[in-house]
């Protein structure tokens, strides 16, 4: 069998969408619950909110478009430190079917994105980078 992940089984949708059969194990890749959805109509079936952008770099992102460059760049760095929850996405991708779930209205600059991509091998995260004193000083404001 082939460690090669088919696109296909990973699925992006909003925490607003409803939930649908098609959509494998539904997890929510945001550090917070999404405002206004119900627990029990969301159908996640994980939520580990350790692969999920730190509060600090979800404040600095704010969805702005001109930053998404740079929030790919640190999100990356930042889910390098977190490879055991990255080796059970995979997993999943691989069995079947999963659904990162998300809360952003952007559909193109959300961290679900980002995550996807790394999952899909798409973007390389075989060690964290040291991140910049700025980025320490609480991203560059």
């Amino acid at each position: 069998m082939s460690s090669r992940i088919v696109a296909a089984n990973i699925k992006l949708k909003r925490a607003y969408d409803p939930p649908a059969a098609s959509d494998g194990t539904r997890i929510l890749i945001d550090r917070v619950w999404p405002r206004g959805v119900n627990k029990a109509n969301a159908a996640i079936d994980q939520w580990d909110k350790r692969i999920a952008p730190s509060t600090m770099l979800r404040n600095w992102f704010g969805h702005d478009p001109a930053r998404w460059q740079e929030f790919r760049r640190r999100y990356t760095n930042e889910i390098c430190r977190h490879r055991e929850q990255l080796d059970e996405l995979r997993a999943r991708a691989q069995s079947g079917r999963i659904t990162l779930v998300f809360a952003a209205h952007d559909k193109v600059h959300n961290p679900a994105v980002v995550l996807r991509n790394i999952i899909l091998g798409r973007t390389d995260v075989r060690t964290p980078r040291p991140t910049s004193s700025r980025f320490d000083s609480r991203l560059d404001r």
